[in-house]
């Protein structure tokens, strides 16, 4: 056959370099997110290119320099659990149950046969901080004697993925990540090595974030990171266009099960797509700021690239992690063109964060999701309010209306504060 016929045999099989270890594929995906609570509304919002945006309904905006978000349209705790459960949760952890419980749903998997080999990776970067919030009004205004005694075990960030397996009898590995804006994509890249070296068959992966508070909300606009364009907030969220200020917040969850292929073939599971490489750097370089060379982005993609066993010209498409910040979009697109050469002219990138906002923590999972449906449906969604394209971001971005393409191999990218970087592939299934 010959060495590059041999590589490709191994390639189509999406083994890359852990030739040895277990093929990860997902088998059920759960969303609630600002355009919708269920993956047919999410999906169908996100290719119309229908915006989230709006002034913020959740509490008093007025003296603050943004004044808009994508808050989740309307969610109900009880739709998903009963009311005790929902009264003792924040409302991450309520994102990240529901989430959870459609992921199970679609992937028919309402009970384990082995728990101990099913496990939990949930990734946020605030966790509960409306509990936190509300319970220190509590402490002012009332006295230590009133505080809840379920604050600290409503508040802590591991606590929806302790009771998500608790709600799902998951007894195998249970760990919370906590990288900023990289958390959820870092716990699906997490999950996948654990399947991979055989330690758990099923992991729930993926996280949530339910940051809509005045005090998050107030730190984030004394940052100057969000966008200030509060007379025309269907506009505000602008990936990669030249008059780009700043990111607009969002808040949801995003879970995927990933199995083992033996697995999922075993109990005759349908196979929505698979992870085949895993990338995380950091770029040490600044507590907020990406290095304007783009060289932590630049080696989670390789990394990935190098893990899933693909050629820089093997990808189809990116799902950037386009925040619509002057530093971040033009940091992403050199990493982009330094990794992917003359080749990165002919890849389709966009950043669907140009329509739900930036979910934070939870935006790598959501994101995931949204690439594994464009790979199933040939359609890439596109980048929404990019008008005037700017001269540094040069690319591909699939400006405002969808495109019908085949995508067979992809990256999802997600950087976070304190220079946390993730890259994760997915491919078509091929079996």
């Amino acid at each position: 056959m010959g060495r590059r016929g041999e590589e490709s045999a191994r390639l189509g099989k999406g083994l890359g370099r852990h030739d040895l270890h277990k093929r990860v594929v997902v088998t059920g995906m759960g969303v609630v997110s600002p355009i919708g609570n269920d993956l047919e509304t999410f999906w169908t919002n996100l290719v119309t290119g229908k915006g989230a945006v709006r002034e913020i309904t959740r509490f008093d905006v007025s003296q603050y320099s943004t004044r808009i978000g994508a808050e989740l349209p309307a969610f109900d705790p009880v739709d998903y659990m009963d009311r005790k459960l929902a009264k003792r949760t924040d409302r991450f952890t309520q994102y990240g149950l529901a989430a959870a419980s459609m992921a199970l749903e679609q992937a028919s998997l309402s009970q384990v046969r082995s728990p101990q080999r099913a496990g939990v990776l949930f990734g946020t970067g605030i966790g509960g901080i409306e509990t936190l919030c509300d319970q220190f009004n509590v402490l002012l205004e009332r006295g230590p004697g009133r505080v809840s005694p379920f604050f600290i075990p409503t508040m802590i960030a591991n606590m929806a993925g302790a009771q998500i397996a608790m709600r799902f009898n998951f007894k195998g590995p249970n760990e919370t990540v906590v990288t900023a804006c990289a958390s959820s994509s870092n716990a699906v890249g997490d999950a996948f090595r654990i399947i991979q070296r055989g330690d758990a068959d099923v992991m729930l992966a993926g996280g949530a974030e339910a940051p809509f508070v005045p005090l998050a909300f107030a730190g984030f606009c004394a940052l100057r990171a969000m966008s200030t364009c509060n007379d025309e907030p269907g506009r505000a969220m602008r990936p990669f266009d030249a008059q780009r200020d700043g990111f607009v917040m969002g808040e949801g969850a995003g879970m995927l099960v990933l199995e083992s292929l033996e697995h999922a073939r075993e109990r005759g599971a349908t196979i929505l797509g698979q992870i085949s490489g895993y990338g995380t750097t950091a770029d040490a370089y600044h507590i907020t700021a990406p290095p304007p060379d783009g060289e932590g982005a630049i080696q989670a993609m390789r990394v990935a690239l190098d893990d899933a066993g693909l050629l820089p010209h093997e990808v189809d498409y990116i799902n950037a992690h386009g925040t619509s910040t002057p530093a971040n979009d033009r940091a992403e697109t050199i990493a982009i063109k330094t990794l992917f050469g003359d080749y990165a002219k002919k890849i389709v990138i966009s950043s669907t964060k140009s329509m739900i906002g930036h979910l934070l923590g939870a935006a790598g999972a959501v994101e995931l999701i949204a690439t594994f449906l464009t790979i199933n449906r040939s359609v890439i969604p596109p980048t929404i309010n990019l008008c005037m394209p700017d001269e540094e971001c040069d690319l591909d971005y699939v400006p405002n209306h969808a495109r019908q393409e085949e995508v067979h191999a992809a990256l999802s990218n997600s950087f976070g504060f304190g220079g946390q970087n993730a890259c994760l592939v997915a491919r078509r299934f091929v079996s």
